[in-house]
């Protein structure tokens, strides 16, 4: 009767370790269960201690809140200010890199054509320019005209322009601008390539031995260095013709007006003076007459004169010679 219930827990036992051996479902199973429990235990923990920064953090802002507001909105202003200005001060200039040559003609009619000249060379000279050329002439006993060639910055050319356009009556006005930005890097990079042809023919020379090769590379380098002071001095002639602008000023004075000033003097009425110029030129001009008269018949009264003469003395001789004879 005892033997029983030992065999009964030996199969059992048995059928248990046959049923869940180490390698198999079951054990499994409960494996991933207890990872499982552990994992969610772990995140559970952090989830509240989370729960509990982030609670403290938020209540933390709300009080702060209302004192950022009114920074956060001058700080977004000053930003966009800021960003408003950067942008502007960084906002590249289309004309800054562009090679420009200007030139302007101007005719002007002023009261006095020497002052207006002074004026030009003062204004251009004020403008951090020159003046390359003046030449002043009279054109008559009244008049004089003056041409005044003015040098002037290219940021201060429309200024004196506008200047020199006002100083009197404007007659004509032209203007050119000619883009030459072209030409001018055609002209930087030949310079480059030049020296370093240059450069590369007085290396050679160093290198050479033989008479005759020194002889030919300083024929080369002598012609190459030609060359490169030719491209210089278009470079300079570039340079000065794109910093400084042209401007051509003609002054001339008004014509007088004779039929103005003759219906002037003819309102004005002559006067005594008028009377005695204009009777001592008719006494003038009636001597001269005389004198002239006079002298056209100088020779014939001359002729006249001796005839008579001869003829008062034949009168005389004849008259004697008859009472002698009776």
């Amino acid at each position: 009767m005892q033997a029983a219930p030992a065999t009964r827990t030996k199969r059992h036992a048995g059928r248990q370790g046959r049923r869940d051996p180490p390698g198999r479902p079951g054990a499994r199973r409960t494996r991933i269960a207890l990872a499982a429990g552990l994992l969610t235990a772990v995140l559970a923990l952090s989830g509240c201690g989370g729960a509990g920064d982030d609670s403290g953090k938020s209540a933390d802002r709300r009080a702060a809140a209302p004192a950022q507001q009114n920074g956060v909105g001058s700080g977004a202003g000053g930003a966009e200010k800021g960003a408003g200005g950067s942008a502007a001060a960084k906002k590249p200039n289309p004309s800054a890199a562009a090679h420009v040559i200007r030139t302007a003609s101007l005719s002007v009619e002023v009261k006095s054509a020497p002052e207006a000249a002074a004026a030009a060379r003062v204004t251009a000279e004020a403008a951090g320019g020159l003046v390359a050329d003046e030449k002043t002439e009279q054109v008559d006993a009244t008049r004089a005209s003056s041409h005044v060639v003015l040098r002037v910055p290219q940021g201060e050319y429309d200024s004196v322009l506008r200047e020199l356009s006002g100083t009197g009556k404007l007659l004509s006005r032209t203007s050119t601008a000619k883009d030459v930005t072209d030409q001018v890097v055609d002209v930087d990079s030949r310079i480059a390539s030049q020296r370093t042809s240059v450069a590369r023919v007085r290396k050679l020379m160093d290198r050479a031995d033989e008479l005759s090769d020194v002889v030919s590379l300083e024929g080369e380098l002598s012609n190459r260095q030609a060359a490169l002071e030719s491209m210089l001095a278009e470079q300079a002639s570039l340079k000065d013709r794109t910093t400084m602008a042209t401007i051509t000023l003609n002054l001339s004075e008004p014509e007088p007006e004779p039929r103005a000033k003759a219906v002037a003097d003819d309102e004005d009425g002559p006067g005594f003076l008028d009377a005695l110029s204009g009777g001592w030129h008719v006494f003038v001009t009636v001597i001269k007459w005389l004198a002239m008269a006079l002298g056209a018949a100088a020779p014939f009264l001359a002729v006249a004169a001796v005839v008579v003469v001869l003829w008062q003395r034949l009168g005389r001789r004849s008259g004697k010679a008859g009472p002698e004879g009776e």
